[in-house]
């Protein structure tokens, strides 16, 4: 967490508000295996991180609330009553949608005034959004006393995701930003929305993430079809997720799908074994198998599901021609944002140059490099 990124928002708020708010912190998350997985009840292996959105607010005595987005300059008026999903709203829908579905749980929420700013590179895929969701969430339970459970608070922030935002994700963005644990990645079952920290010892390796600084325009579309598919197969197999399936009832099925709804159901039963290994192998203190299994998650991204692009395979690549690069794989929903490397640290730097150079030949424009640690989920500041 940003030391100056609370100095400013405080600041801000204190200036707009004259008065003294709460603080809250709400970080971002990588994922580092188990990629679409979440919303076919599946397991997941994301992570807090030390960047976020921190949030300041208060209670206001006026007949609106305020929002303030610091980073963007743009302020946000709204009537509690009967908040509405604004077109092209952005990051206010995230909002609105947390007032609104607190208040379907009957929920009494009172006017407030925030401002709110954040350090998670835009379109990298670290669920910007779920820290935002979180952060007001976890913020307006303090604020108006309304006695929710973090587990009610990450239900809230998925269901304005889906019914604001129009973006049906499954549960892993929020629930890692939330229940995030200081140097450890967690392993998260999605049907019971329970999950076990395992502490990662990465060695002499340490987490490069690469963003493209691309967002395809295809991104929620093909999101919500991808979903689709996995829901027609489901069905088809009479189980209600794909987490219930195997190969070998894929392929009872095959001449009653097309060969892609195949491909895309297949990646899903192959990522779920991988997320399994990838515990077992943190167990057994077996990092090569870790890098292993992050090139064999990105080759289903691309080939079978088909959510990667250019620049994030082009990134892929890269990492396999250098030797202390023991896994890379594209992170997040695609068509653009980060990939994850596992890399060695004293190559850090050389790789680092090697990769800006070579992605602004390659495509005329920059990427952008940068480390993140393991860290706690959503929290006042103190």
């Amino acid at each position: 967490m940003s030391k100056k990124l609370v100095k400013e928002v405080k600041g801000s708020f204190k200036e707009q508000f004259k008065t003294k708010p709460l603080m809250v912190f709400s970080p971002g998350r990588i994922n580092l295996i188990g990629e679409h997985t979440d919303y076919n009840d599946g397991f997941a292996f994301p992570a807090a991180i030390n960047k976020g959105i921190v949030l300041a607010i208060s209670k206001s005595e006026l007949s609106v609330s305020k929002a303030y987005a610091l980073n963007n300059e743009e302020l946000c008026e709204f009537n509690i009553e009967n908040p509405k999903p604004l077109e092209d709203g952005g990051w206010r829908n995230y909002v609105l949608g947390v007032v609104a579905e607190l208040q379907k749980l009957g929920k009494e929420v009172g006017n407030f005034n925030s401002v709110f700013a954040g350090n998670i590179p835009v379109g990298a895929g670290l669920s910007s959004s779920a820290a935002l969701e979180n952060s007001f969430a976890f913020a307006l339970n303090k604020l108006f006393e309304l006695g929710l459970t973090k587990n009610e608070m990450i239900l809230i922030s998925q269901k304005a995701e889906h019914n604001y935002a129009g973006v049906k994700c499954g549960i892993m963005d929020q629930y890692a930003s939330m229940f995030g644990v200081k140097k450890s990645a967690l392993l998260l079952d999605c049907r019971t929305v329970e999950s076990q920290p395992y502490k990662i010892d990465f060695k002499e390796y340490k987490l490069m993430l690469i963003n493209s600084n691309v967002k395809h325009d295809l991104s929620e579309s093909a999101y919500n079809e991808r979903r689709e598919v996995c829901e027609k197969v489901s069905r088809l197999l009479q189980i209600d997720a794909l987490r219930d399936a195997s190969k070998e009832d894929l392929d009872k099925i095959k001449e009653e799908i097309t060969e892609e709804e195949f491909q895309k159901a297949l990646y899903v039963i192959q990522e779920n074994k991988r997320v399994k290994l990838f515990s077992e192998a943190i167990q057994e203190n077996d990092i090569n198998t870790l890098g292993k299994l992050l090139y064999q998650s990105h080759e289903g991204l691309s080939t079978k599901y088909k959510v990667s692009c250019e620049e994030l395979d082009f990134l892929v690549d890269s990492a396999k021609e250098n030797s202390n690069i023991l896994g890379a794989r594209m992170m997040g929903g695609g068509f653009g944002g980060c990939t994850i490397n596992l890399i060695l640290k004293r190559d850090f730097k050389r790789f680092e140059k090697e990769v800006l150079d070579s992605f602004q030949k390659k495509f005329g424009k920059s990427c952008a490099v940068f480390k993140v640690k393991l860290s706690k989920g959503t929290r006042i500041v103190p």
